[in-house]
Order: structure tokens, then sequence, then C-alpha cells
């Protein structure tokens, strides 16, 4: 029977210490509860920290793009070296995978990279993923990790994902940790707090977004801190962190890409009346569009936020953006058809 998957996705603040090193007692935890978890799973590790364990070799290191791309062309032989240290002990090897954003939107690259994620699981290898920040473009790099780790759960039908970071779980406003979120809705998402770690991209409006993507997707998601003792082997039963069950609905191969894998390439804002088109499965008309964020051509993938931008779906465009914001009386006009719209 094949095993079913996981992605465990580590930020850069939830491996470091305080000084910005890597703390290699994470790692040995990291290594110790994912051995255990290996026999009845496939694993990807996604793992954030290449530029915090490389920057230190950076005389005056300001974090400007060209430093961060050299402090991870640095990082990323030393974090992975740590991690082949504290695996060794369970005859486990590694592998490095370094992605980039296109490898997710050209399918023949995503199955290649399939491919290997699958001879690496036959042979009990356990890949290791993290974004090749050195060659990245930067107008398709990754959002962060989270985005990246997200990815490849929806791409290769994962059961579970899970977040690591430097808080226990999403808080509430008492700072108390919340155990079960059945919906990630903006109720949920106006509880993250907006600042970011001193060594990280992302934070917890970012785990929650992409938490709220893969559950839409079927996939599990749970948010939580490896400080607490067997954190991973906890989370993976959801009794530790914050648990987003997975949404009961079946998501078409076609429809995951879409919604995960196509670069978007703008933003369509549309008012309360569209909204509700769209959930009783409705085209996409202009007379619902109230304002266009960035530009696309026809048959590109763009976003359809509401008026306090929050992202509702992804649609595959029937015409350009400038036609959209040229439509004077013809607001009939089909943006979208309901079947290239994916609600999430």
């Amino acid at each position: 029977m094949k095993k079913p998957i996981i992605v465990i996705k580590f930020g850069s603040a939830s491996i470091t210490a305080a000084d910005g090193a890597v703390d290699e007692q994470i790692i040995v935890e990291i290594a110790r509860q994912t051995a255990k978890l290996q026999e009845h799973y496939n694993i990807v590790l996604v793992s954030s920290g290449a530029v915090a364990a490389g920057k230190a070799y950076i005389p005056r290191y300001k974090g400007t793009l060209p430093e961060r791309k050299a402090a991870a062309a640095i990082g990323n032989p030393l974090l992975i070296g740590i991690y082949a240290t504290y695996f060794r002990p369970y005859k486990i090897a590694l592998a490095q995978s370094l992605c980039e954003r296109q490898h997710f939107a050209n399918r023949d690259q995503f199955l290649q990279l399939k491919n290997t994620y699958e001879t690496l699981w036959r042979n009990h290898i356990i890949p290791i993923a993290n974004e090749n920040d050195v060659v990245s473009n930067k107008e398709l790099k990754f959002s962060d990790n989270d985005e990246l780790a997200t990815l490849i759960a929806v791409g290769f039908g994962a059961e579970k994902i899970l977040f690591s970071t430097s808080v226990p779980g999403v808080l509430d406003a008492a700072g108390k940790v919340i155990r079960e979120i059945p919906v990630i809705d903006k109720q949920v998402l106006s509880l993250a707090r907006k600042e970011k770690s001193a060594v990280g991209l992302g934070g917890m409006t970012s785990k929650l977004n992409f938490a709220r993507l893969a559950n839409q997707m079927g996939i599990e998601a749970v948010i939580f801190s490896m400080r607490t003792e067997d954190a991973i082997l906890k989370a993976m039963v959801g009794t530790t962190g914050t648990r987003c069950p997975a949404q009961p609905k079946k998501v078409s191969s076609r429809h995951k890409w879409m919604a995960t894998g196509s670069l978007i390439s703008g933003k369509v804002m549309v008012d309360k009346g569209a909204l509700e088109a769209l959930k009783k499965r409705r085209s996409l008309l202009a007379v619902g569009v109230t304002e266009v964020i960035g530009g696309f051509m026809t048959g590109e993938v763009f976003q359809i936020v509401d008026e306090q931008g929050l992202v509702h779906a992804v649609a595959k465009s029937k015409i350009e953006s400038s036609t959209i914001e040229n439509t004077g009386s013809k607001k009939n006009i089909e943006i979208a058809h309901a079947d290239d719209i994916v609600l999430l």
C-alpha cells in the first residue's frame, strides 16, 4: 500500500537560537521524531534557515538582496550538513531540493520533481526542500517557505501539512492557544499578529492563509512550536498547537493546479453581490468588479478578492484586464466562466 504523504515546514525562527545560529538541539529532535514517522509516511521537510546560517560569514551584513542570496549560497550546504549529522544515527539519508516558483507553474517541470521525490521515497530518503534563493527571480519568488510547503502538499496530495513556528499555535485575544479552527475566516485572520521574526520572512498571517488554502484542497494543517516536547508527534495527532481540519470537498487536479501551481498575474476586487454569485457557481461578470489590481492577459490566472483584500477564489481569465477597465456600458461581459473559477 502506498504511504500517505506529510509535509513539515520549519521556519527560521523555529530552528534558530536567540543569537540567530541554528539550534542544533532542535535539529536533534526533528531527526528523532521524523525517524519514528518514516516507516508509515512519505515525508518532505521544508526548512528555512539557510540565510540565518550563512549571514555570519558576510562582514557587516545588512540584509540587502545580493547579501541574502550570498548568505543562502553559504548557508544551504551548512544547514543540510547539520540535518545530515543528526539523521545519520537513524540510518536516514537526506536529499536537498532547491525549488523555484516556475517548477510548479510548468507542468513538465513539476512532474520531474514528483518523479524525483517518489524515487527518493522508494529508497527511504527524505527530501529537504527550500527556495533556490541564489537564482530565484525577484518577480517569481515564493512569498515565503509557507507557500513552497503548501504547493508541495497540494501538488503531491499530502494528507497533512505541519507548520512549525516560534509560537505554540494561533493565539486568541487573551494569548491562549486555540486548539482547533474549523474554518479560517476573516475573524480568525484578524487574530494574527503582524510582526515577523528577525530571521524569517513569514508570520502568522502567512501561515493562516496557506493553511486555509491547504484546507480547501483537502489537507489538514497544524500550526505548532518545536519548543514543545514530542512536538511533531503530538502535532500529527492534534494534541499540540492549532489544528485546522481539511474541508470535506473534492477538488479536481486541474482546479488544484489553478489554485496553487499557476502563476497569479493580478487581482480583481469584487462587490458582495458578485461574491454571492460565485458561491452559487456562477460566472464572474464585469458588473461586479470594483477594481482591477495588476494586469493579466487572456488565459492567465488571477485572484478574486473582496473589498477588504481577502482572497475568495482564483480564476482563468477570458479577457485581458485592460478590457475590464474599459467595458463601459457592457457590464454583462464575462470575465471568467464558472468552470474556470476555484473557490478558496
